[in-house]
């Protein structure tokens, strides 16, 4: 009798820990901040083909690492650039009959970014020049700033004993600017926890369903 209850204190705690903490991560995670320009669905109307350019990433620590290497923080920061326009332009090509336009194959659009020697300067070069480059109507420009606050080891830990566990946060910031002068049509901020579990798809995939409702081109 005593085995029982000890072991139905300990089911309820659990239970009771795990709701609190599925409600400290949507606490933690901010509202959605969505930007419109006057008349931008006009102009999105006459939109046929969009670019997604390489996501501008930035890996930074809580606590910096004791054994921190800046040149491989940066080769990370530009492979996850690029993983998350892949997974980007993978979602959207999923879910293609949803959406007005179609969007730029992606290797096609680092190609002929590469061969206009400026994959690498995008932060310096005005969006309608990028838009010319590529022959698109408009391009979608993103900005992802990960955080890692939490060893990947606790996170373990914390996932096998109330099924989530955080390793950091995020925060994703993406436009849409028009091909011909450049103007900002929309823009869309969000902040989420991100727990170990977490790859470049996986984030995209979350980050779309949340996107999804308030993306322009949805139908």
């Amino acid at each position: 009798m005593i085995a029982m209850t000890i072991r139905k204190i300990s089911l309820l705690a659990g239970f009771c820990l795990a709701v609190i903490t599925a409600n400290a991560q949507l606490l933690g995670e901010s509202a959605k901040q969505v930007y419109k320009a006057p008349g931008y669905k006009d102009s999105l109307e006459q939109h046929k083909i969009v670019a997604i350019l390489p996501f501008k990433s930035t890996i930074s620590y809580k606590r910096m690492p004791k054994k921190f290497d800046a040149e491989a923080n940066a080769a990370e920061e530009k492979k996850l650039g690029l993983n998350m326009q892949q997974g980007m332009f993978t979602y959207l090509l999923r879910k293609g009959g949803k959406y007005s336009v179609s969007f730029q194959d992606i290797e096609r659009t680092n190609v002929l970014l590469r061969q206009a020697g400026i994959l690498d300067k995008l932060d310096e070069i005005l969006p309608d020049s990028i838009a010319k480059v590529l022959k698109v109507d408009a391009v979608i420009r993103c900005t992802y700033a990960y955080e890692k606050t939490g060893s990947e080891a606790g996170a373990i830990v914390s996932t096998m004993l109330i099924g989530s566990g955080k390793t950091g946060s995020g925060s994703l910031t993406m436009q849409i600017n028009e091909g011909s002068d450049g103007l900002l049509l929309w823009r869309f901020y969000k902040e989420m926890n991100e727990n170990f579990t977490s790859n470049a798809n996986q984030l995209m995939e979350r980050m779309m369903r949340k996107v999804s409702r308030n993306f322009p081109y949805e139908k």
